[in-house]
């Protein structure tokens, strides 16, 4: 019997230093995190952040509040919701595109800011330099080095006639501007032409569907930003009509009709940024965290669409592809 007291003294021990242990690893203090997004509500994507704070030991109701702002598709809303954001007295902000980070960096004070999905952080002003970002600013970009080429030489193996490709792409995003210049830069070279067709707005894309009709451009790029997902339907119902493989991004416009593409997991850069937004919750400056370029990306192929198209796709694509929609 005392054998059995014992050991059961022991287990409970060992509980309750495992306990404390866990305990003495979550933050104690309740912290406010405000989440800035140029998108609609729900959270959609951004669940992969919620879950990554999870990770790190922050559970709403328990230690931690969310303050979520949504512009719904309008950018001139951006300053009004990050001055909400700092009125509620967050702790850090985490926001989402190149718009929003730089309406944060100008407003949001001395309230640190972690940004995702923002093209060229140095180029576009949000930080001196990938390894220092200085300043109040820091996290992951989505662009890489040869991207660009990657997406062009992915095209041009499905497509090995291809010369020519249209480029669809918000003329009001600074950060997608970039991204066609890497798509410019690396056509030459495989024999490629790109033409950029730029929309602000809901009235510019009958006037840019006109204009790639008429480019009869072998293959159609969208640069997926909110204002062009907004209008996703429409685009594939017209490079549907015009029988066009759209190339994209990110996985949605593969999902519901567009051919492959080829890009960072959004999933994992709002994951990833929650370890931005948990060191600063711990003292750290995020001046002093090197913004990150994506470490995981993306294939996905759309083979419904490809047979669709009369488009064979090389069983070593298909092999290396993330995802295939049949």
């Amino acid at each position: 019997m005392n054998r059995g007291w014992l050991r059961c003294l022991a287990v409970l021990f060992a509980f309750a230093a495992f306990t404390a242990a866990v305990q003495a690893q979550q933050p104690k203090k309740v912290v406010r995190v405000g989440v800035l997004s140029p998108g609609s509500p729900p959270p959609g994507p951004l669940e992969s952040f919620r879950a990554g704070l999870r990770e790190f030991g922050y559970v709403e109701g328990r230690n931690l509040e969310m303050e979520w702002r949504f512009a719904e598709g309008r950018n001139d809303r951006l300053p009004a919701l990050i001055d909400e954001l700092v009125k509620a007295k967050v702790d850090v902000m985490f926001v989402v595109n190149t718009q929003a980070a730089q309406a944060a960096k100008k407003a949001a004070g001395p309230i640190p800011v972690v940004f995702a999905r923002v093209s060229d952080p140095t180029r576009t002003g949000l930080v001196a330099s990938l390894s220092r970002p200085g300043g109040n600013v820091t996290g992951i970009s989505n662009v890489a080095d040869e991207l660009g080429a990657k997406r062009i030489e992915t095209l041009k193996t499905l497509i090995p006639q291809l010369s020519k490709v249209a480029v669809l792409w918000n003329s009001g995003n600074p950060g997608v501007a970039l991204i066609l210049k890497e798509l410019q830069q690396a056509s030459p070279a495989l024999r490629v032409e790109v033409q950029g067709v730029g929309v602000n707005g809901a009235a510019d894309f009958p006037a840019a569907f006109a204009t790639i009709r008429a480019s009869r451009a072998g293959a159609l790029f969208v640069v997926d930003d909110l204002l062009i997902t907004s209008y996703q339907r429409e685009i594939l119902a017209f490079a549907t009509e015009q029988k066009l493989p759209v190339m994209s991004l990110y996985e949605e416009f593969v999902a519901n009709g567009g051919l492959v593409c080829y890009g960072p997991s959004i999933g994992e850069m709002y994951r990833r940024a929650s370890w931005y937004v948990d060191r600063i919750l711990r003292g750290a400056k995020a001046g002093d965290l090197p913004v990150e370029q994506p470490a995981a990306f993306e294939m996905i192929v759309n083979l419904k669409t490809a047979n669709a198209l009369s488009l064979e796709i090389p069983a070593d694509v298909l092999a290396r592809a993330n995802k295939v929609f049949r």
